[in-house]
């Protein structure tokens, strides 16, 4: 079973590969908090201390956020052999469906590359 550092890993460190369920796994659960949060900055009556309560927490869980799937990209590119710098392309809109595309299709490289051992380890 894994441990809480592994999650911490996943999520929010940029070292290391992740194979292709682990990513659209992953960056399917950085939505999750996300989208609940801004469901509740809907359903509250605006300008209220509710809505601002929950205004303040989807812009810090949507910080988090980002910063998770930017990571994910890092370590899912690292498991192709790509510097994690082009995880920067997935905000670049028409271009992004076709790297996100491409991150959850093609598999990464068997065995060590320079970014790590093996499939979803840090490196």
């Amino acid at each position: 079973m894994p441990n809480r550092s592994d999650y911490l890993w996943v999520f929010f460190k940029w070292n290391g590969r992740v194979g292709r369920a682990v990513y659209v796994l992953a960056g399917l659960l950085a939505i999750l908090l996300p989208s609940f949060l801004l469901y509740q900055v809907l359903l509250a009556p605006e300008g209220s201390p509710a809505a601002q309560f929950w205004t303040a927490s989807f812009s810090i869980a949507f910080l988090i956020s980002l910063w998770s799937h930017l990571a994910l990209g890092a370590k899912r590119l690292h498991d192709l052999g790509k510097p994690g710098i082009l995880s920067l392309s997935l905000f670049v809109p028409v271009v992004s469906i076709l790297v996100f595309a491409a991150l959850c299709v093609f598999p990464g490289n068997p065995g060590r590359n320079e970014y790590g051992e093996r499939s979803d380890a840090a490196g």
